[in-house]
C-alpha cells in the first residue's frame, strides 16, 4: 500500500474525476442555470463549485478510510457501491444540463440518493468516521433532489 498521505490524495483525486466528468457534460450549465425559474431557496450558481469541492474531499477521505481499513479485497461491496454512486453522481449533469430532461434528472438523483444512503451505511459499518464523512454528501443530495424536482416543475418547457 502507498504511504498514507499520497494514498489519501489519490482517493480524493480519483473521486474528483466524477466532478470533471460532470463538468465536461455540462459546458453551458451556468448559463442554463441562470435562465431557469428557481425557488427563493435555490443557491446561486457560484456556490456549487465550492460545495462540491468540499464534498469530494469528504467522499474521497471516507473511501480512503474504508480502503485503508480493509483493502480492495476486504471492502469489495463497500467500494463497489462507492464506484457506482460516483457514476450516478456524474450522470446527473448529463440528464439535467445536456439532455435537459427533468424527469430523467429526477429519477437519476433519487437513484443517486439511494446509492449514497447504502454506501453511507456500508461505510459506517466498516469505519464510523467514514460513515460520518458521507453525511454531508447525503444531506446535500437530499437538498439537490428537492431542488431538481422543483426546478423541473417550474420549467416544463425547458426541462
Amino acid at each position: 500500500m502507498l504511504p498514507s498521505i499520497p494514498s489519501l490524495l489519490a482517493w480524493i483525486l480519483g473521486t474528483s474525476l466524477a466532478a470533471i466528468g460532470g463538468a465536461v457534460t455540462a459546458k453551458s450549465a451556468n448559463e442554463f442555470y441562470q435562465i431557469l425559474q428557481k425557488p427563493q431557496w435555490a443557491p446561486p450558481g457560484w456556490l456549487f463549485g465550492p460545495a462540491w469541492t468540499i464534498l469530494y474531499i469528504l467522499m474521497g477521505t471516507a473511501a480512503w478510510r474504508v480502503w485503508r481499513e480493509a483493502g480492495f479485497n476486504g471492502a469489495k461491496v463497500e467500494l463497489s457501491f462507492y464506484a457506482v454512486q460516483l457514476v450516478f453522481n456524474m450522470a446527473w449533469s448529463y440528464f439535467f444540463f445536456v439532455r435537459r430532461t427533468g424527469l430523467g434528472a429526477a429519477i437519476e438523483v433519487v437513484s443517486l440518493w439511494i446509492l449514497i444512503a447504502i454506501t453511507l451505511v456500508l461505510f459506517w459499518r466498516r469505519d464510523t468516521i467514514a460513515g460520518v464523512l458521507f453525511v454531508p454528501y447525503l444531506t446535500w443530495v437530499t437538498f439537490a433532489t428537492a431542488l431538481t424536482v422543483v426546478v423541473w416543475r417550474r420549467n416544463p418547457t425547458l426541462l
